[in-house]
């Protein structure tokens, strides 16, 4: 184990980015925030995901020891009071993508662009809401309760067609839909008996190493969603540097690891899913540092230095034909989230590249971790993103208490039901 001392500062200023982050009177996280915390620089709005990634966080600070228990649970309770009287799709209990955070307000308009917002439902965004709600009720009795009655109302058989993919009984989820006629290409269905007619996306979650797969847990774990579903999924092969992976769509860290702060996959199916994750962030670390000579490593979507938003990755360990760059516009852009969730995976490479990170690049402050760094010139992002904060945070507090967030989020019951489907799943590596 490196230095707990400095796993443990990193985790209290991370920490220290989501209380600058959550709004005092509705709980709520903002999505992003400057790298100075002055609260004048908070978003304006939030996600499904953010707020999942607020309620897995405080559990984790608590655990942690950098929030005692009464300030977590006030804090929890305050943000699920807010959570059940937000608008939501209500035959389905999923919610829409954007949110005033000052107000838990449905947000028709983008507060920084101005642009008008088609109130869409994403499967994955809501998936890792119901990780969060699943994790706090576990971890919390007092506010259990509470975490029930938003979660018990989602039912993400709302995303599953049964008819798409191989023939069988698997299907695929949809990446979401509409409630109303967006104007652009969609599939009018119902996948629940008795609900109406929605307008789903035209493209459903194919790949098995992927970020959807949290919300394909959660439908099988509460019987929305069977588990041939799982099996059914694809799991393609790329051999990079003499070995196999079964790659993400992208070939980011953000895909292959994000799920497993919550599902213990390695421990599971150590013969698949423990070699192929020990593959994935070997094979980054190779292709950065052997290959491309970059010094740092670790590659996932994130804010951009300067500004913006991109999607960076290793592209031989992508599925999709070019895969994620690892470069733009003449920068080799890193995420600290990624070598985060690797600590997860490789402690020791991992630590070293995050000290390396921090020290010689400079792309930390008094919240933490900066959302990116340009390897080559020092140039960051100047700002922290709440869900890339709560990859960070989660990932510490698995390294630094037992895993404890699996622990929260497998609970005996779930295990039951995940366990064997995870540990059925076969992999062609070699």
């Amino acid at each position: 184990m490196p230095d707990r001392t400095l796993l443990t500062r990193w985790a209290a200023d991370t920490w220290r980015s989501f209380e600058a982050m959550t709004d005092p009177e509705t709980g709520l996280p903002t999505d992003s925030i400057a790298a100075s915390l002055d609260p004048a620089t908070r978003s304006g709005y939030t996600s499904p995901t953010n707020i999942g990634g607020l309620l897995w966080c405080t559990v984790a600070a608590r655990d942690l020891g950098l929030a005692d228990a009464d300030e977590a649970r006030d804090r929890l309770a305050r943000l699920l009071t807010t959570l059940a009287g937000m608008e939501v799709h209500d035959e389905s209990g999923m919610f829409f993508n954007w949110y005033d955070d000052r107000s838990g307000a449905l947000l028709r308009q983008m507060p920084d662009s101005g642009h008008e917002i088609q109130q869409f439902l994403s499967s994955v965004d809501n998936g890792w809401l119901a990780a969060g709600l699943m994790v706090a009720a576990a971890a919390e009795p007092r506010v259990a309760a509470q975490a029930h009655v938003v979660l018990d109302r989602m039912d993400f058989g709302v995303f599953h067609d049964a008819a798409a993919g191989p023939d069988g009984p698997g299907g695929r989820l949809t990446g979401g839909f509409w409630v109303e006629d967006p104007g652009v290409d969609t599939r009018r269905a119902s996948f629940v008996p008795g609900h109406a007619d929605v307008f789903h996306t035209k493209h459903h979650y194919d790949l098995l190493d992927s970020e959807p797969r949290i919300a394909s847990y959660v439908g099988i774990a509460y019987g929305q969603i069977p588990p041939e579903h799982y099996a059914a999924l694809d799991a393609p092969l790329r051999h990079y540097r003499g070995r196999d992976v079964v790659p993400t769509f992208g070939g980011s860290m953000f895909e292959a690891l994000m799920p497993t702060i919550f599902v213990p996959e390695a421990r599971w199916a150590p013969d698949t899913w423990g070699v192929n994750e020990a593959r994935t962030v070997a094979l980054q670390r190779e292709y950065a540092l052997d290959e491309q000579g970059y010094g740092y490593w670790g590659f996932s979507p994130s804010a951009c230095p300067g500004e913006g938003y991109s999607v960076f990755g290793v592209p031989p360990i992508a599925w999709e034909a070019d895969g994620y760059p690892s470069e733009r516009d003449g920068e080799v852009v890193v995420t600290p989230h990624a070598s985060a969730m690797a600590l997860m995976v490789e402690l020791g490479a991992a630590t070293d590249n995050l000290v390396r990170i921090e020290r010689d690049l400079g792309a930390y402050g008094p919240g933490g971790f900066i959302d990116a760094v340009d390897t080559r010139t020092g140039r960051h992002a100047g700002r922290h993103l709440s869900l890339d904060q709560s990859m960070v945070l989660g990932s510490l507090a698995n390294v630094l208490v037992d895993d404890c967030l699996r622990r929260w989020f497998a609970t005996p019951e779930v295990e039951a039901v995940l366990r064997p489907v995870v540990a059925a799943r076969e992999m062609p590596l070699s």
